[in-house]
């Protein structure tokens, strides 16, 4: 075994050729010895007996000797010729280079998992290294193998993933058209990649320099986000090789590293991880607990302040009007309340399933469900007529059609007795904030996107308002202006996938700035605010005395057109010429209310000549929004949109939620990371995220880069 081992290790390059030749015939020569007479066949039961593979200790040399001597005295006849001698030796001989090879990847992969912190598997093989060093020097690597320069992130794999989205909880498109990118994040920096490149020079990048790819939200371990379709695949670029040998414009240089901001000794901001969606399953019941207490005692270990649970009305009060079972969340907060955790509770009055990041099914309750099958006008219904279960609409907050009760009725009684079954936990502060499911994914908004009736980013979307009870209320306000032809939707809007071009709506000078346009979009966003009034002040009453927070999406597509069509069939009434916020967050002061915001972890894309559409701009949304909310004294807190698990992701959330030379010193309240999950629970990507936690908290960090 020794003596082969050397005479391998010293084998010439012609050598090596030779034996990939003979490699490469391998099959075709067995097949040709199977049809004159299984000779080969033969041989492969003699080595078997004699000595295995060849490759035992003591006298493996000798055996294979004899092996190989009685094989040509098998085919020396003839028509045989002794040539057909090669093939037994030559396997033997690449079974034993095979092996020296997976003993030199295997001391490799030791020693870059001990040395260099690479999140390898268990069973990594070459490609694993070879991956793990290309993102390291800039580059990403999919998962089918696929690689290219991180600079050219820019936009989204046609009709690929994007993304995976948050929650149920949190409204976020992630599905691309080819001719569309989301404006996921860029700054000066293409990508997150970007900023983890070291700076080296001489990267090839193929000539074409646009990518059609965009991974806004990926990092080094994740490149999956949600979407219907596939990634598109190309052909990888090459790294290192012959830099001579490349034309000069194809060489790029890595941009230096990003430079970071000092956050220590900043003011502390509590830090909130989100647990699964399904954490409760529909029997309300605790889905494992013991490798969730794994995960929190890992949370805990980084310092983390609390966790957010939704407590879903559709669990809860699943099968009778009034019959709350809380058998689940009593075990979940009784884990969290002894690891000395605290806790944010949504009540979600919204269905989980058929959104982008969705991951389970929690439908409303059945007894709901049986009300709309007779009366389906209990849902958002959009202009043909198509009902869409995910929430009640608002139409019925003050229609007793729910066995009795109105709709703002059944959200009190759900509040209070989830009051009344948690006091104890109230009173000693384990539970810092109650967030108020308002609508879709427990947002303030109308659900003008649905996926499920065919919405896919950037479209517009749809106006909400065609049940009966959405119509009744129009009707009224067209007969009180005095104009009751108005008492309809507008008919000039397109489909929920039309652009604000396409209409006559809402293109620059359409009927949205118009007489008619802008009486029912006043009547359309008030509806919004007086249905979170509404509810926010029966919650005030249910929750006296706690801290209690209300969400508004971020609609950031078609920010940049004159009428923000997005926004507006959303229920944000907020064209270029009028702030669309101000009412919203009039009224959430009104109750005492904190204002949570979404998308502050993404930047806005530079806009690339062949893709101006979509228009999107985040980063001003949430500066509106946000200052909207300070400016009239609003307690703000936050959460990530799309998954966090870089640098650059954490710091755009760190410099929304601690702006740089504010001369009041605001900062956020709190911020929410969406979510819990094998992924962030990675070694590499959750190191990140506990130097992410120090920084929130003003703790300095020893590799800031500055």
């Amino acid at each position: 075994m020794a003596t082969d081992m050397q005479r391998l290790v010293g084998m010439s390059e012609d050598d090596e050729e030779e034996m990939g030749m003979g490699m490469k015939g391998e099959d075709d020569e067995d097949e040709d010895y199977d049809e004159n007479g299984g000779v080969l066949g033969n041989v492969s039961r003699m080595v078997e007996i004699d000595g295995g593979s060849g490759m035992g200790t003591g006298a493996g040399g000798d055996s294979r000797f004899q092996q190989h001597h009685l094989f040509q005295e098998q085919v020396g006849s003839p028509g045989g010729g002794t040539r057909r001698s090669r093939p037994v030796e030559e396997k033997e001989r690449t079974k034993l280079r095979e092996r020296r090879r997976r003993a030199i990847t295997a001391r490799i992969l030791a020693g870059l998992r001990r040395h260099g912190n690479y999140n390898l598997r268990v069973r990594a093989d070459i490609n694993d290294v070879i991956a793990a060093l290309a993102r390291e020097a800039g580059w990403v690597v999919l998962p089918d193998g696929t690689t290219f320069p991180s600079r050219s992130q820019g936009q989204m794999p046609a009709g690929g993933n994007s993304a995976v989205v948050t929650s149920s909880s949190s409204h976020v498109p992630s599905q691309q058209p080819p001719s569309v990118s989301l404006k996921g994040v860029a700054s000066d920096y293409g990508s997150p990649l970007e900023y983890n490149a070291c700076p080296m020079k001489g990267v090839f990048v193929p000539a074409p320099s646009p990518s059609p790819y965009d991974l806004s939200s990926s990092s080094r371990s994740q490149t999956s986000m949600v979407g219907d379709g596939e990634v598109q695949r190309d052909n990888p670029p090459v790294v290192g090789g012959s830099i001579d040998t490349i034309n000069e414009k194809q060489i790029v240089d890595i941009p230096p590293r990003l430079s970071e901001r000092d956050f220590a000794g900043t003011p502390y901001v509590p830090v909130y991880v989100m647990l699964p969606l399904g954490v409760i399953n529909i029997k309300c019941e605790l889905v494992d607990p013991d490798g969730l207490l794994k995960q929190l005692k890992v949370l805990k270990s980084a310092n983390v302040d609390g966790v957010m649970v939704d407590c879903w009305w559709g669990i809860v009060e699943a099968h009778a009007p009034q019959e709350y079972n809380w058998n689940g969340y009593k075990r979940l907060f009784q884990m969290v309340h002894e690891l000395k955790l605290k806790l944010q509770v949504v009540m979600s009055f919204h269905e989980c399933g058929g959104n982008f990041g969705d991951d389970v099914c929690i439908p409303l309750p059945h007894w709901v469900a049986e009300i709309g099958r007779s009366n389906p006008d209990i849902f958002f219904t959009d202009r043909e007529g198509r009902h869409n279960p995910e929430c009640l609409s608002w139409g019925i907050d003050k229609e007793r059609v729910l066995r009795g009760r109105t709709a703002v009725e059944v959200y009190f009684d759900f509040m209070r007795s989830f009051r009344i079954e948690f006091d104890e936990y109230f009173e000693d502060g384990f539970i810092s904030m109650i967030e108020v499911g308002l609508g879709p994914c427990g947002e303030l908004r109308y659900p003008s996107s649905p996926v499920k009736h065919g919405w896919r980013y950037p479209g517009v979307g749809e106006f909400q308002c065609y049940d009966r009870y959405m119509l009744k209320n129009l009707r009224k306000a067209a007969e009180a202006r005095g104009h009751t032809i108005w008492a309809r939707g507008p008919d000039n809007v397109g489909n929920y996938n039309s652009q604000p071009h396409e209409t006559g709506f809402f293109c620059d000078g359409g009927d949205y700035d118009g007489f008619y346009g802008r009486f029912f979009l006043n009547w359309y966003s008030q509806a919004l605010v007086d249905h979170g009034n509404r509810v926010l002040s029966l919650a005030k009453l249910a929750f006296e005395g706690s801290c209690i927070a209300a969400k508004l999406s971020g609609i950031y597509w078609w920010y940049k057109t004159a009428s923000h069509a997005a926004e507006l069939t959303a229920g944000y009434y907020n064209p270029c010429n009028r702030d669309g916020y101000a009412a919203i967050v009039a009224m959430l002061k009104r109750n005492g209310v904190s204002l949570n915001i979404a998308c502050v972890d993404l930047h806005t894309l530079n806009q690339h000549e062949g893709f101006p559409e979509p228009f999107a701009d985040p980063e001003r949304l949430v500066w509106q929004v946000l200052n909207a909310g300070w400016d009239v004294g609003l307690p703000v807190v936050s959460e990530n949109s799309l998954p966090c698990l870089n640098r650059v992701s954490y710091n755009k959330v760190l410099d929304n939620t601690k702006p740089m030379n504010d001369p009041d010193g605001r900062h956020f309240s709190s911020f929410t990371y969406l979510r819990l999950s094998p992924l962030l629970m990675e070694r590499q990507n959750f190191i990140e995220f506990e130097r992410f936690v120090k920084r929130m908290h003003g703790e300095a960090v020893l590799d800031l880069q500055v």
